[in-house]
């Protein structure tokens, strides 16, 4: 069991994209992978995967290129087994550039609280590093950190 299960209210909902955002920061791909069904399907930008072997090989490879990565999720809406999100992280590349990538996510939940399906649609904007708005140790966003709306994103 992954709690909060669904179905899922405002409190419920807001939990469980916080622990996601949390997961995602720790840039662990085994671990992250246990959030998903052993037969989730996900769709991250033009790549479909399904699995959780295939979800950590991804992530391991995203975070073999996106160095330095935080990322912010917020709740957009929620109903019954499903959350929609949107969310925006800071990375840079190899050769030093920073970037801020935007996107908005859908999850399906199975009964276990595990996700089932993931919809990602993100896009990328190159930004100098005197752009970058997520200033944190690398790890979890600290309680205090603004969130999206607060950063006007």
């Amino acid at each position: 069991m992954r709690p909060p299960l669904p179905p899922f209210d405002l409190q419920t909902a807001t939990l469980k994209v916080r622990a996601a955002e949390d997961g995602w920061n720790g840039r662990t791909p085994a671990k992250v992978a246990l959030a998903y069904s052993e037969d989730s399907v996900w769709r991250n930008r033009a790549e479909f995967l399904r699995g959780r072997a295939e979800i950590e090989a991804f992530l391991t490879r995203k975070w073999s290129r996106e160095l330095d990565y935080r990322l912010i999720k917020e709740l957009w809406v929620y109903a019954d087994d499903r959350i929609a999100v949107r969310f925006a992280y800071e990375y840079h590349d190899g050769s030093g550039q920073w970037f801020r990538a935007y996107g908005n996510e859908n999850w399906e939940f199975d009964e276990q609280g595990l996700m089932r399906r993931r919809i990602a649609s993100i896009n990328d904007l190159p930004i100098s590093e005197t752009q970058r708005l997520f200033h944190w140790p690398l790890g979890p966003r600290p309680a205090a950190h603004p969130g999206l709306s607060d950063l006007g994103l």
